[in-house]
């Protein structure tokens, strides 16, 4: 019995050892919450500044729009505005796009760059980045918001694209 016993203190440890591993275990906990919060802090804080990078980019504007409206510039054609419908997933733009404004983005000749209007602002230098691995997503937020969304989900739509504004950078004066 005595030696089941001894068998027994000698797997687990003295109670100053058991305290020595709960209180390791309780430090690793609390790190790695402490960890965990400050990167949550510094994620937050890169989000809010590249969202305040262009001013008037908002994504509350483009949730609330009915349509955005980008401009393309072609060789033969010069510019031209398209309507484009918009959503907003995970507080970012996205349009899908059909065969003719795909077109037109492909033959661009300010690519990246798009000339953009929503509600009352305008921005000139958005990038129309696509993200085939949003595709469902997107189309299922269209679906939600626009019920012609019916038929024309039955249309090609070669692209979609998330739209990312770009800050043009101040003159500098020649002195």
């Amino acid at each position: 019995m005595y030696e089941t016993r001894a068998k027994g203190l000698r797997a687990r440890g003295s109670p100053a050892q058991e305290t020595m591993r709960t209180n390791m275990k309780l430090y690793r906990a609390a790190s790695l919450g402490v960890l965990s919060f400050l990167l949550s802090i510094a994620l937050i804080t890169a989000v809010s500044a590249d969202d305040k990078a262009v001013p008037g980019w908002d994504p509350a504007v483009f949730r609330e729009a009915s349509t955005v409206t980008v401009m393309t510039t072609e060789p033969d054609v010069g510019e031209h505005w398209s309507n484009l419908w918009v959503v907003v997933i995970d507080g970012q733009p996205y349009v899908r796009l059909g065969d003719r404004s795909y077109g037109r983005i492909q033959r661009n000749t300010t690519s990246p760059y798009v000339k953009l209007k929503v509600a009352d602002q305008e921005f000139d230098r958005v990038k129309v980045v696509e993200m085939p691995d949003m595709k469902e997503k997107v189309a299922a937020a269209m679906a939600d918001k626009y019920w012609m969304d019916v038929l024309i989900r039955h249309e090609s739509h070669p692209m979609v694209a998330r739209l990312i504004p770009e800050a043009i950078p101040p003159a500098t004066s020649s002195h």
